[in-house]
């Protein structure tokens, strides 16, 4: 329990389903802000008061564990890890792979509890099966299978989303209303939780050293100077502060960090347009494309099949030719996906299913 809106609603649905419920709020730092600053950031105090008051409503135990050791090494520090590396890391899926269901799941099974329920927005069919698959919610305006993309088999067989067929957030937010709870009209957090005041680049400049360095067109060029290349993103526009304008008068955009050199590539629009992604760490949520008779092949190498691929959170789906070779995800959108940067979560999808994710190791942009 969260302390928001959607873990209340869950938790009530969870116990109104017949099941023994208890709720648990993740302590996942030691030194939280007291308060959020509108809808920023999460797992403060003033959010771990909110879920025990509704624990409270709802009529079900309630407990704070922390995990806030485990959250540092598996999260923070590899969010830290991964910007020093020149990659953009997705923390949300991070969470969810380590914390939520790892070790909170493996706690909770180890006290002989039979799953773990969220407020999620996605749907686990067949869960008591060998075979369990997870889909996007029936809203797919609020649809969250995007961040679960990590989980694999056996935490499907253990994972309750109650809110997967609800239409829309607002009929979430009413339900909360007609039961009592005061997180009805409470704001949904965003941004990185461990960053409350949103400013990442900031934050990262205390933990990573930064120092002065070039920026370069694509044929190495210099362009102008940068104040730290890891505080730069993929797609970024604004705060380049070039000498040199483009013969062409369009913007340029950052398409590469280059950690080892320090340099960052700025380029045209055209060259953020990514005709291929690709990396190897790859896990399938239930039974892989070859299993499920998608594809033909073995699990490390899987001939070409049809699917459709997810960058983000919040952006649409975009079909694609899937392949595997020696154990590396291969995707070809069949539309050029745009700004995509090392680090981030691609997740597969046939229909309405999640397949899988891999972390993006490689791209190949349509300029090349």
């Amino acid at each position: 329990m969260s302390g928001g809106v959607d873990s209340a609603v869950a938790a009530a649905r969870a116990v109104e389903a017949g099941h023994d419920v208890t709720g648990v709020h993740l302590a996942l730092s030691r030194m939280p802000g007291t308060f959020r600053t509108g809808s920023r950031g999460c797992c403060t105090i003033e959010d771990s008061l909110d879920a025990r008051r509704a624990a409270g409503i709802i009529g079900i135990p309630f407990y704070v564990w922390d995990l806030s050791a485990t959250f540092i090494d598996s999260v923070v520090d590899d969010f830290i890890t991964e910007y020093a590396a020149g990659r953009t890391p997705n923390p949300c899926m991070r969470c969810n792979e380590r914390i939520k269901f790892a070790a909170l799941l493996d706690r909770a099974l180890e006290l002989g509890f039979d799953a773990v329920c969220t407020g999620h927005y996605a749907t686990v069919l067949n869960p008591e099966s060998d075979a369990p698959e997870l889909h996007r919610a029936s809203a797919w305006a609020k649809d969250q299978s995007y961040v679960l993309g990590v989980l694999t088999t056996n935490q499907l067989r253990h994972s309750y989303f109650p809110l997967g067929d609800t239409p829309s957030k607002d009929l979430v937010r009413a339900e909360a209303e007609r039961r009592g709870l005061s997180v009805a009209n409470k704001p949904d957090s965003h941004d990185i939780c461990f960053i409350p005041d949103g400013d990442t680049k900031g934050w990262l400049s205390e933990r990573i050293p930064m120092t002065d360095g070039d920026i370069i067109d694509r044929d190495g060029t210099v362009l102008g100077r940068h104040d730290g290349a890891l505080s730069y993103t993929v797609g970024q526009r604004k705060g380049l502060n070039l000498g040199v304008p483009a013969s062409d008068g369009r913007p340029r955009f950052v398409v590469e960090v280059r950690p080892a050199t320090n340099e960052v590539v700025v380029g045209p629009r055209i060259a953020l347009d990514i005709a291929e992604i690709a990396g190897s760490r790859l896990t399938w949520a239930g039974l892989g494309p070859v299993e499920s008779k998608l594809a033909e092949g073995t699990d490390a190498d899987i001939e070409p099949f049809e699917g459709e691929v997810q960058i983000r959170a919040h952006a649409d789906p975009v079909a694609a030719t899937i392949s595997v070779v020696a154990g590396e995800a291969i995707v070809r959108p069949h539309t050029p996906l745009n700004g995509v940067a090392t680090g981030q979560t691609a997740v597969l999808y046939a229909g309405t299913r999640v397949l899988g994710q891999f972390t993006i190791d490689r791209t190949v942009s349509v300029a090349d």
